[in-house]
């Protein structure tokens, strides 16, 4: 029964999640908007939270209701990336250190989006996330979101300590998911190959 609810969503474009992961790309360039263009902090970063929970919610509707497709699979990293290196450019204004952390992340994704074009070239599969790249998408949330939030609460800058530790937790982490889905990747087209 569960299969039959997969594939019947497997190589659907417009559902829920897919949606959803729309609307989060369309709140990019109004988040944008508030933090640069009218200096409002406090509803940019409400729009960012808007964006984090429309995150969770497609990915609680995806599997709850069996609405995984592969569409969304390419789909929703896309939104969730996108969302990550503009907030994150956008904080580098204020935080410059965050600027080596949106490289690497800039540099895993690249990386990332060729091996899983090699990978769905040679097996036929879209790779799905895994624990380690949900990791890596909390801790790049996390680490946006005390950089937002903070000042709106304290009234000033983040400490300087705070800071770099959130920043270096999440390059750590980054780095390892980074390492590992290589790693998948990599063992999956040789098996491929094993097979064939």
């Amino acid at each position: 029964m569960v299969s039959q609810n997969i594939n019947k969503y497997e190589d659907k474009i417009l559902t829920i999640p897919n949606l959803l992961s729309f609307f989060r790309i369309c709140l990019i360039p109004i988040f944008v908007w508030l933090y640069f263009g009218h200096k409002e902090s406090g509803l940019a970063a409400i729009v960012f939270i808007v964006s984090g929970i429309s995150d969770i919610a497609d990915g609680i509707i995806a599997r709850k209701f069996n609405m995984v497709s592969n569409f969304g699979k390419f789909f929703d990293p896309i939104a969730d990336k996108m969302t990550q290196i503009v907030v994150m450019g956008c904080l580098i204004y204020d935080y410059p250190l965050l600027a080596i952390a949106l490289a690497i992340l800039a540099v895993k994704e690249i990386l990332a989006a060729i091996l899983n074009m090699i990978t769905l070239k040679k097996t036929g599969f879209v790779v799905a996330a895994v624990w380690h790249g949900k990791l890596t998408t909390v801790s790049v949330y996390a680490t946006i979101f005390i950089h937002i939030v903070y000042p709106l609460i304290a009234g000033n800058t983040i400490p300087d300590i705070v800071s770099k530790i959130f920043i270096i937790i999440c390059i750590g982490i980054m780095l390892l998911s980074a390492t590992l889905y290589t790693i998948s990747d990599i063992k999956t087209i040789k098996n491929k190959k094993n097979i064939e």
